[in-house]
């Protein structure tokens, strides 16, 4: 398995619109165990995506489907930036089958 956790800030009053548009492009990726976007509770403009795939090259292949692309192109002018970035091998855990 591969996973990435991630942080994502939205510019200034408008995490809610980005976490709408996330939650629309992401619903349906080949390969994607787990998408979580959850709100950072001392920032409010911070998202923090959790990311739990088959394999890295899922992950890649994810970037070309046409409901992420959408999203990117819908939420872009909504993201100040980008934080940590950190890539995991998941081992299993509540809501994920062990030794895949």
């Amino acid at each position: 398995m591969y996973g990435l956790i991630g942080k994502m800030m939205a510019k200034a009053g408008h995490r809610e619109k980005l976490i709408q548009i996330l939650l629309k492009g992401t619903a349906d990726m080949p390969g994607c165990l787990s998408y979580i976007i959850s709100k950072d509770s001392e920032d409010e403009d911070a998202l923090w995506i959790t990311e739990v795939w088959d394999d890295k090259e899922s992950h890649g292949a994810s970037l070309s489907q046409p409901s992420v692309q959408e999203a990117i192109k819908e939420g872009r002018s909504l993201i100040a930036g980008f934080g940590e970035r950190i890539e995991t091998e998941p081992v299993g855990g509540y809501g994920l089958a062990f030794g895949i």
